[in-house]
């Protein structure tokens, strides 16, 4: 089975990882950082907004189950890709809404899914997600990770990241796993 990735920053990465990690041909999801101007970013830097890093979840998906346009479609439900740098009370440059690129095939369909949405007026307000060339992806600490699946009952995650992930089971139910 042939592997592909997807990197995408929509607000708090725990919203993003646990919003995809659910999809039938998502094989993981691990959040980290890109974007920025420091190398090896620590959640404290990234969340003083000085380093100009995105929390982002990197995706690796089997094509043949679900396909970018696919990832991308789930990603513009679960946040909001009209708001500049701010996703809910997450607000700074390292919530900002973006797609990182690693290859022309996905700057292109990035690029067609916001035409589309923008021509079909999806949103009341422009779509402001930036689409930029991939770089160093940086893994975010081990706590990060599963973070949702390993705290359900954490403030934050009943109140912001719950929801999204009831939104992805409700509006795309028919490309969930078996076992979400």
């Amino acid at each position: 089975m042939a592997t592909a990735k997807a990197i995408l920053g929509g607000g708090c990465f725990w919203c993003v990882e646990a919003a995809f990690v659910q999809l039938e041909g998502v094989e993981s999801v691990r959040s980290g950082y890109m974007g920025g101007r420091r190398p090896n970013p620590t959640y404290e830097q990234v969340c003083s907004g000085t380093t100009g890093h995105v929390e982002v979840a990197e995706i690796t998906y089997d094509p043949a189950k679900i396909s970018y346009r696919n990832l991308l479609e789930v990603f513009f439900t679960v946040h909001d890709p009209t708001t500049l740098h701010r996703q809910g009370n997450d607000v700074g440059e390292q919530y900002r809404s973006v797609i990182f690129y690693l290859n022309e095939e996905q700057r292109q369909t990035a690029q067609e899914v916001i035409a589309e949405w923008t021509k079909d007026k999806v949103f009341a307000d422009p779509i402001v997600t930036a689409v930029e060339p991939a770089q160093t992806f940086y893994v975010a600490e081990n706590y990060h990770q599963d973070y949702f699946k390993n705290h359900p009952f954490q403030p934050y995650c009943m109140f912001t990241v719950a929801p999204k992930v009831k939104k992805v089971r409700q509006k795309f139910a028919a490309r969930l796993k078996a076992a979400v």
